[in-house]
């Protein structure tokens, strides 16, 4: 167990308390982000139909499969609840207002770089946000009882946020699991829904494989432009599809992505991954943040993503010689 039984009563306390309920999360939402927004909203109505529980934020296509997000205006914020699931720093919060609430709450799993909210559950030991949406029920005394559908979206969250459990899963990750899995629901069908590709995903990642640039010193760097995302006809989500490929390949220890942004002045969203350097101090340091083996930042200029690159090679370099 990690959540503190003290931060568990004032959760159901307040749940209980307000008849609105708003659930956010980050921008640019991943599978545990939405997973445990619309899971803790399935469980919240679950438990109280009679409540408005409502979930905030941008739809994303690529997960519309996971839910739909619900049309809130401010007004709807008075007297409410509002809770943040997965969302590191306040900026990266997805939807107006959710600081116009009575009370505000941060259920997240991230290292912990921006102390927000009446109420924080923040526990970087967990694998996943869903995870911890997973133990809030199972600690609940039933008044929050999981069901079928919630358990669907949140061991997605899981599966998805700790690479199919390759990625450092802990003993809750598998008790958040064993929890989930005993609702029946279809584990096959989940994981399949990360593994289906379209054809021109997979005409995009022969370029990535063409394209990835291998750095003697274990890094490993791609970058795909707008004019690549149009040539191959996808997303820039669907990019991701090709982030861990330098992970399978000997010898390469950190990796990054640059994803180029619309505009005039080029500008790139950064992915980096680790196998054992920790990166998210890197990616603090570029106006981003994460774990310390997968995090998130931003390059205004090519000039800054040579800079990452030569930060990840010189983190890198350290790491093997004390290895």
């Amino acid at each position: 167990m990690l959540i503190k039984e003290q931060e568990l009563d004032t959760l159901f306390q307040w749940i209980e308390e307000y008849d609105t309920i708003i659930i956010h999360r980050h921008v640019r939402p991943d599978p545990d982000a939405v997973g445990s927004q619309l899971g803790l909203k399935l469980l919240i109505q679950n438990a109280y139909p009679n409540k408005q529980v409502l979930a905030a934020g941008t739809s994303s296509d690529s997960l519309a499969w996971m839910g739909e997000m619900d049309d809130i205006t401010k007004d709807d914020y008075e007297e409410a609840l509002v809770i943040v699931t997965d969302t590191a720093n306040q900026d990266r919060v997805d939807g107006a207002h959710y600081d116009a609430g009575d009370k505000l709450i941060k259920i997240d799993h991230h290292l912990v770089v921006d102390r927000y909210g009446d109420l924080q559950i923040a526990y970087p030991e967990a694998t996943s946000a869903s995870e911890l949406i997973t133990e809030i029920a199972s600690r609940s005394k039933n008044k929050l009882p999981m069901t079928k559908e919630a358990s669907e979206l949140l061991y997605a969250g899981i599966v998805a946020d700790t690479g199919r459990f390759l990625y450092s899963p802990t003993p809750y990750t598998f008790e958040a699991a064993k929890t989930l899995v005993a609702q029946d629901i279809d584990t096959r069908l989940i994981t399949d829904r990360f593994s289906e590709t379209s054809l021109n995903e997979v005409r995009f990642q022969g370029f990535a494989y063409e394209n990835i640039e291998f750095h003697d010193e274990g890094v490993a760097s791609l970058v795909i432009t707008r004019d690549i995302m149009e040539k191959y006809q996808i997303s820039e989500d669907a990019t991701n599809i090709v982030l861990n490929i330098p992970s399978t390949v000997s010898g390469m220890y950190t990796w990054v992505n640059f994803i180029e942004q619309e505009g005039d002045n080029p500008k790139y969203r950064v992915r980096l991954r680790s196998k054992g350097p920790a990166i998210n101090q890197i990616a603090e340091a570029h106006d981003g943040g994460g774990h310390a083996m997968a995090s998130g930042a931003k390059a205004n200029s090519l000039e800054e993503t040579e800079a990452i690159i030569n930060e990840l090679k010189q983190i890198t370099t350290e790491f093997l010689k004390n290895k």
